[in-house]
């Protein structure tokens, strides 16, 4: 059982498809699709943050999620229903890295016959695709790449080269110069593959490139009540929710805050992104 979520504010922007009853009860409400784009998948990130803003404690035994949301029930019903409605799910290298043993299946994190029953509902495949963002190719073993599923990497044609030459199932996705080309590949996702909902599990710098090239339209956050800090060097920094890329300041991004859930000490936020209209890659 789960506690049911407390709804403090919503303003639902969306006509999509809704929730069946019973997600809605425990959601406390409904969440509607975005409409699907025809030249990229519609694309939402989900991310479990301190109060202070960092992702992970960077120590070994610390550097998951679960440091960050305390093993918080909510938090893994939320992830299992953001991953049951994507088609795909994107994470970078250095997430693959962390999380070897991680599937990315359904039920992994909250075990409910009501996620893979709202897949199949919307007709979904049973298992996402995987999509892994990594320049150099250097894929870690990981039990993700040995789950029967479709396999995409975006890379650089150096960086297919490689991943192929040890996971000959992936489907590169490389820009026309060679290099990585995030509008690019979702373009071919969504064109070619019929990946019409993405979600994007990557870490601060994925996260960051998303926002530079404006492709997101949806974020899910959870705001742990956890207070995670940053030491000075020369010890190794807590990596924030974005990283890599710092924007202009007369225009940055900003969200436009669509549901507002709290449970015990944390917050669940939804919100849409207003994008920017400049940046500086750092």
């Amino acid at each position: 059982m789960i506690a049911p979520f407390t709804l403090l504010f919503e303003e639902e922007m969306n006509s999509g498809a809704g929730l069946p009853a019973e997600l809605r009860s425990i959601y406390n409400g409904d969440w509607r699709l975005p409409a699907i784009p025809t030249h990229r998948p519609a694309v939402w990130t989900n991310f479990v943050v301190s109060h202070d803003g960092r992702i992970a404690f960077n120590q070994p035994g610390w550097n998951g999620g679960n440091a960050i949301s305390r093993h918080n029930q909510n938090d893994h019903w939320l992830m299992e229903l953001v991953r049951a409605r994507a088609d795909a799910i994107l994470v970078g290298n250095s997430t693959l890295r962390v999380a070897r043993r991680h599937h990315w299946a359904p039920g992994e994190v909250f075990a409910s016959p009501s996620f893979a029953a709202l897949r199949a509902a919307e007709g979904r495949p049973a298992i996402p695709a995987l999509v892994i963002l990594s320049a150099s190719g250097e894929l870690p073993p990981a039990a993700a790449l040995d789950t029967p599923r479709s396999l995409f990497l975006i890379t650089t044609a150096h960086g297919a080269e490689r991943a192929r030459a040890r996971y000959p199932q992936l489907v590169p996705l490389i820009g026309t110069d060679g290099q990585i080309d995030l509008a690019s590949a979702l373009r071919i996702l969504r064109q070619q593959y019929s990946v019409q909902t993405l979600l994007s599990e990557g870490g601060g710098r994925t996260y960051g490139a998303l926002l530079g090239d404006h492709l997101i339209d949806e974020v899910f956050l959870t705001i742990s009540p956890i207070i995670v800090g940053n030491p000075a060097p020369p010890q190794a920094s807590r990596p924030g929710l974005v990283e890599g890329i710092a924007f202009a300041p007369h225009h940055p991004p900003r969200l436009h805050l669509i549901s507002l859930r709290r449970v015990t000490d944390f917050l669940f936020q939804r919100a849409r992104i207003v994008p920017a209209t400049g940046a500086e890659t750092v």
